[in-house]
């Protein structure tokens, strides 16, 4: 190795002097798209040269960038900051991938014209999985580096690569690491701190940033225990758990009840939390005697969220043994839950979801194959033997974890006759297979938060066949859409997305699946989830009286969150919170200040690309 001056790119490149003689700084490239098309590495490898195809949608979105902006009378790089250079990527992808994205032309030189072709003022979204995190805790943030990409924001989190891709794989852009939001979440903007994902950030990326109408704020009762000097093990008891969940169902009712109360109608629902089996309920739990019970009465849950890869279930009564994975169709385990759901049937009056049983099915990789990590086997028979309440399967059983490749290849293997399909489609590992074991289930939902932010942008023909199979086997009217943000910043991106989403005509009649069009995305973005939370359809608009939020919500009423929303926080709900400060105060003063101050989205990007052969 030869010398290197201290503190340099060099020094802390783990490239080797002639891997580095291959490459450049990835700021020095002069052309910065606003959706990457080269990768970049951050020293720890060498970036792969840039692909046929990369370089096909660079040309093509430089050489609409130089007519427009010429056109404009603005700089390029005015120009590639704005919807315009985004509406040029869009429109270069389409050229290289297919007509995926709805974009005209003319949105390259009207703002107006960009939004018109964006989701329409009355849409109403309803998101129905959201997540924020207790102040106490910061989890989220390896997520959140998995959508920023490469960049100061994730380095400064400690994520110098992908964290589910640490081999270096290449996604459909030919890309290990392709941020999913590149408009709204640069690699370097916002930074990857807990911060990101507490309360503030919650209500001003949802109710101010967003069309969300409602929303549903989830739990993940994921929790190990740390044992000292000893792996950390699975929980004894829900109180243990509760203690190092990022944010409790108890926890979360209290933001909804205060999202509520500011903005006079019904913003925001909250998920109960599903721990079942004989020992967490019937009297049996130590502290909470039955925890589902206890939920009911002290803060009345919208509709139940569960894990079955969670280990929340306490099959017997000893103080000492341990939680336990669970399937939906244990007759011993999960039933006796739904028996307490649906004993509670009053609940429905006032929380109209109430019997909506939301279940974490997927995004769980490799072996074993079985119910407990997310295959849908276990489906039916619950839903056949409890018609009464709705299984809406979260992220709609996708296994690959956060990097869609081996769907990819499975696709391709498909249409070259390498392996045989399942029904005549590609056969999407644990997604197929729950479309079409769905399909004669009405109380049977396909949720797609995780599973459409995962794809749409790194691997769009992966997604192409994900609603195309949801919308033929399971139908436009059976699902519904969840953003899963905080974790990938503001959700007004994804519905933006989903808004624009077409399934390319090659695609779609090759394998006879139904059009993506209009009704179908207002249903899957809102409607659906409204019928089964039993909600009215409507816009915000400005509260013209003090009628009943529950009343209003019923008429389609929704009133908007005030902007000085943070002079409103009362001190008991920091305290259900476990209140330490709000450290992004700064952040967002000097990102209110940006704005105003004019300032436009960098399309830079840092670290490495390979230049040379």
């Amino acid at each position: 190795m030869a010398k290197r001056v201290p503190g340099s790119r060099e020094e802390d490149a783990w490239l080797s002097d002639e891997q580095l003689a291959q490459c450049a700084p990835a700021e020095s490239e002069p052309f910065q798209s606003p959706i990457p098309t080269r990768m970049v590495s951050n020293g720890e490898y060498l970036p792969y040269p840039q692909t046929d195809k990369q370089k096909h949608v660079e040309a093509r979105t430089r050489e609409l960038a130089d007519k427009a902006s010429k056109k404009l009378g603005i700089s390029r790089r005015k120009f590639l900051a704005g919807t315009g250079g985004m509406a040029a990527a869009f429109l270069a992808m389409n050229e290289v991938f297919g007509r995926m994205f709805n974009v005209r032309p003319v949105e390259m030189f009207e703002a107006e014209a960009y939004a018109e072709t964006g989701p329409p003022t009355d849409l109403f979204v309803f998101d129905d999985q959201t997540h924020m995190v207790r102040y106490t805790q910061a989890q989220g943030r390896s997520l959140r580096a998995i959508a920023q990409g490469p960049g100061p924001a994730s380095t400064r989190a400690g994520f110098l690569t992908n964290p589910n891709n640490s081999g270096g794989l290449l996604d459909e852009l030919g890309s290990p690491w392709t941020p999913w939001n590149p408009r709204q979440l640069h690699p370097d903007y916002p930074p990857n701190t807990g911060s990101e994902f507490h309360l503030v950030e919650y209500i001003r990326r949802f109710f101010l940033e967003s069309q969300t109408t409602v929303s549903i704020v989830s739990n993940a009762n994921l929790g190990s225990i740390a044992v000292a000097g000893e792996p950390t093990r699975p929980p004894k008891s829900i109180t243990e758990n509760l203690g190092v969940e990022n944010l409790t169902g108890f926890m979360g009712a209290g933001v909804r009840d205060f999202v509520n109360q500011i903005a006079g109608s019904t913003r925001m629902l909250a998920h109960g939390q599903i721990y079942p089996g004989i020992g967490n309920l019937n009297g049996n739990e130590p502290v909470y005697g039955d925890f589902a019970q206890w939920q009911i009465d002290t803060f009345h849950p919208d509709s139940w969220k569960g894990y079955n890869i969670a280990f929340a279930a306490k099959t017997d009564t000893l103080a000492d043994s341990l939680m336990k994975q669970w399937r939906l169709d244990d007759e011993n385990v999960a039933y006796p839950f739904y028996a307490i759901v649906k004993r509670n049937r009053q609940e429905l009056v006032k929380h109209p979801g109430f019997f909506n049983i939301c279940v974490h099915k997927g995004l769980a990789p490799g072996l074993p194959d079985i119910p407990e990590r997310g295959n849908p086997t276990d489906i039916p028979k619950a839903a056949g033997d409890w018609p009464e309440l709705n299984f809406i399967i979260y992220h709609s059983c996708i296994r690959n974890g956060f990097f869609d490749l081996d769907s990819l290849q499975t696709i391709h293997d498909s249409e070259a006759g390498r392996i045989p399909l399942r029904e005549g489609v590609p056969d999407i590992s644990w997604t197929t297979q729950f479309a079409q074991l769905a399909r004669p289930f009405r109380n049977v939902y396909a949720e797609i938060g995780t599973t459409f932010a995962g794809s749409v942008v790194t691997f769009p023909t992966v997604w192409a066949h994900i609603i195309g199979q949801l919308l033929k086997f399971v139908g436009k009217e059976r699902i519904v859409f969840g953003s899963d943000s905080l974790w990938y910043g503001g959700p007004q991106w994804q519905i933006e997305a989903l808004w624009r989403y077409q399934i390319p005509e090659s695609i779609r009649r090759r394998w006879n699946y139904p059009q993506l069009d209009e009704d179908a995305k207002r249903k899957i973005l809102g409607l659906n989830s409204a019928r089964l939370y039993g909600l009215a359809a409507g816009r915000v608009e400005e509260r013209a009286s003090d009628d009943d939020h529950d009343k209003g919500a019923k008429r389609g009423k929704y009133f908007p969150v005030p902007d000085d929303f943070e002079s409103a926080i009362t001190s008991e709900l920091l305290s259900r919170l476990e209140y330490q400060g709000f450290a992004n105060d700064t952040f967002s003063k000097m990102r209110r200040r940006y704005v105003e101050m004019g300032g436009d989205r960098s399309n830079t990007r840092y670290g490495w690309i390979h230049t040379k052969a």
